[in-house]
């Protein structure tokens, strides 16, 4: 019985310890000609209502981009318009546990503990466009749990940046 007991404790602490995992994904216009592209400028398309954080984020992905060989410049001479757009949302995760002999299916003796955890999702969403077109080339979305602390998020802005911009330009990276 002692054995049962811990397995149940294991397993809700295992089941109420659930975190999102960093989702990233990328799309693009397979017509679009990366190789002209040299010059970006980026802006805030949406924001999401800390500063702070839209700044640390700019900074994250025009560090991102000047790695791949692309230089900043005044949305006026750029070949690229990087537009960056930010959300969140409150979610709720339920978990409910059952122990002994009690449950749905039983008519004996049992306990159900229930926990309800919420936690806040960010969404962040790169377009890029081509300046003279005006056509969009290049999404990459990044959703992920967000923390209380600007440190942590910072670091997941840093690797969702690196998963995002992984092969890029679209066709650089290894086959």
């Amino acid at each position: 019985m002692y054995r049962k007991s811990m397995l149940a404790v294991l397993a809700f602490g295992l089941v109420s310890g659930t975190v999102l995992a960093q989702d990233v994904k990328v799309d693009y216009d397979k017509d679009a000609n990366f190789s002209g592209i040299k010059t970006f400028a980026l802006k805030i398309g949406t924001p999401w209502g800390n500063p702070l954080s839209e700044k640390r984020v700019a900074g994250e992905l025009e560090q991102a981009l000047t790695e791949k060989g692309w230089t900043k410049a005044d949305e006026a001479k750029a070949d690229a318009l990087v537009v960056v757009h930010g959300a969140t949302q409150k979610k709720r995760d339920v978990n409910t546990f059952y122990s002994g002999m009690g449950g749905w299916r039983y008519r004996g003796v049992g306990t159900a503990t229930t926990t309800v955890s919420e936690y806040t999702v960010g969404t962040l969403v790169v377009d890029i466009f081509d300046a003279k077109s005006k056509g969009l080339i290049f999404r990459g979305t990044a959703s992920d749990e967000l923390s209380d602390k600007p440190e942590k998020n910072q670091k997941k802005v840093a690797k969702a940046s690196d998963k995002m911009f992984k092969d890029f330009p679209p066709g650089s990276g290894k086959k």
